[in-house]
């Protein structure tokens, strides 16, 4: 082999490096996005058919369908729908592997409690991330509330 094909599978191995680090980040935006949005069934499609959920006693779930169900219950738990409620979610740290990845990610989220005030919670994700059919998703999604309480 000579120095331009070294180079040019170098390449390569680095463009598909940085589109799974893109797809990756993208799902953590589009977690935030759906969950706000009132759109379970698109919120559980952002886990793997296997996954573990576990946010506290918020949302705990095993499976893509059971995600989805609890997922539904706590939006329906927003007295004023789904924009009772709003995740900011910082850039998370990947740690890519051929078809597995980890990755944490610090979020906020702001709802108003039932006094008209805006309540505050802050914390971290810690995620184990899979390729499946060909796309990335959470396998295990574990939260985390560092400043905050649960009310």
């Amino acid at each position: 082999m000579n120095r331009d094909d070294e180079a040019l599978r170098a390449l390569v191995t680095r463009v598909a490096q940085l589109e799974d680090l893109e797809e990756i980040r993208r799902l953590y935006i589009d977690y935030g996005r759906h969950l706000d949005a009132g759109d379970p069934g698109a919120y559980a499609a952002l886990f793997a058919r296997e996954a573990k959920l576990r946010l506290g006693p918020v949302m705990r779930a095993d499976g893509r369908d059971e995600i989805e169900r609890a997922a539904a219950k706590v939006i329906a738990a927003s007295p004023d729908g789904p924009k009772g409620s709003v995740h900011l979610l910082g850039s998370p740290r990947i740690e890519l592997g051929d078809d597995t990845a980890s990755g944490e990610c610090v979020w906020a989220a702001i709802s108003w409690l039932p006094d008209g005030s805006p309540g505050v919670l802050v914390g971290r994700h810690v995620d184990q991330l899979v390729r499946e059919d060909g796309h990335w998703r959470f396998a295990r999604r574990i939260g985390h509330v560092d400043v905050g309480a649960l009310r």
